[in-house]
């Protein structure tokens, strides 16, 4: 068997000792090269090639950002039922899809599981998302969220490091001085259906939880499912009363039935099990993927793409 190791060493946890023990325990089990990324999209250049190559598996050691690169570099060319399945030692701050996919957080058990699951031939397939030309794996968001991933990116930056409580004060600035709180720009559009205008900030997920506080999982869309196609939440207005409510039960994790319950009310709208929608915005509005700033859209169209990647785990 023959796999690509992609290694994103400036991610949050990712280091030397990391890798080393990463090469040594996979070079037991395949015949392994090892490549570090030296700029943004290195890592989808790298995986495409891969799939070029004929590999069979190829391994991303990093966070989402470096997971969602390697994602559409094995997809650049469309879905390939025998194209390399994908494995994942995370080694980002957050690592929502590695975790989502029920890996360890820590990346010495998710080793462990790896390799488990390589000896074993053991892998699963998974839908993903897909917004205009590019491939997502858990979340997408316009509005709110993206604007406060492009401010902590630039925290980051500067030195500041990732962490819920940064992520917390960065959306409470966000929020109490930068936005317009009566603005509600965005229209979800589907076929067939009527249009939903007035939306003030839209959350798109392909399975659950959104993302992690910590070890606290956020569930915007608890039925988001690898398995079924997109889900969406969006608030209907950024008011205080109610935005306090929306991210309120959000924190508490409410659930009924002992399953977990996405926030309720009138200002928020939930969409479950989608194929196919556009988001169309009045002016240009933050807009990321997988926890990566992309700046302003106008205009996104998603898709739902099932069976689109195996994963080893």
């Amino acid at each position: 068997m023959r796999a690509l190791l992609v290694v994103n060493h400036k991610a949050t946890t990712t280091s030397g000792r990391v890798r080393d023990v990463l090469v040594q325990a996979l070079h037991c089990q395949v015949d392994l090269r090892v490549v570090h990324t030296e700029r943004r999209g290195h890592a989808a250049a790298l995986a495409e090639q891969a799939a070029a190559d004929g590999l069979d598996v190829v391994v991303a050691l990093g966070g989402d950002g470096t997971v969602n690169e390697v994602v559409n570099g094995l997809l650049t060319h469309g879905v390939r039922p025998d194209g390399p399945a994908l494995a994942v030692v995370p080694g980002g701050s957050t690592n929502v899809f590695a975790r989502a996919l029920g890996l360890p957080a820590e990346w010495v058990e998710a080793t462990g599981v790896l390799l488990e699951a390589l000896r074993a031939n053991r892998f699963r397939s998974i839908g993903l998302g897909r917004a205009d030309d590019r491939y997502f794996t858990f979340c997408a968001g316009l509005g709110l969220d993206a604007e406060v991933i492009s401010r902590v990116e630039r925290a980051r930056y500067r030195g500041d490091t990732p962490s819920p409580w940064l992520y917390a004060r960065t959306l409470a600035r966000h929020y109490a001085v930068r936005i317009d709180r009566r603005n509600r720009p965005i229209t979800l559009e589907r076929p067939g259906e009527d249009p939903v205008p007035d939306l003030a900030s839209v959350v798109v997920q392909n399975t659950n939880p959104s993302t992690y506080l910590g070890r606290r999982r956020v569930d915007v869309c608890p039925r988001a499912s690898f398995d079924s196609g997109l889900d969406v939440a969006a608030l209907r207005g950024l008011r205080v009363p109610a935005t306090v409510r929306f991210f309120t039960e959000l924190l508490i994790g409410r659930s009924r039935a002992g399953q977990p319950v996405g926030p309720t009310g009138s200002n928020v709208l939930h969409v479950h099990d989608v194929t196919e929608f556009t988001l169309v915005a009045k002016e240009p509005i933050g807009f990321q993927l997988d926890g990566d700033y992309l700046g302003p859209r106008e205009k996104v169209r998603f898709t739902a793409v099932p069976h689109a990647l195996r994963v080893i785990c």
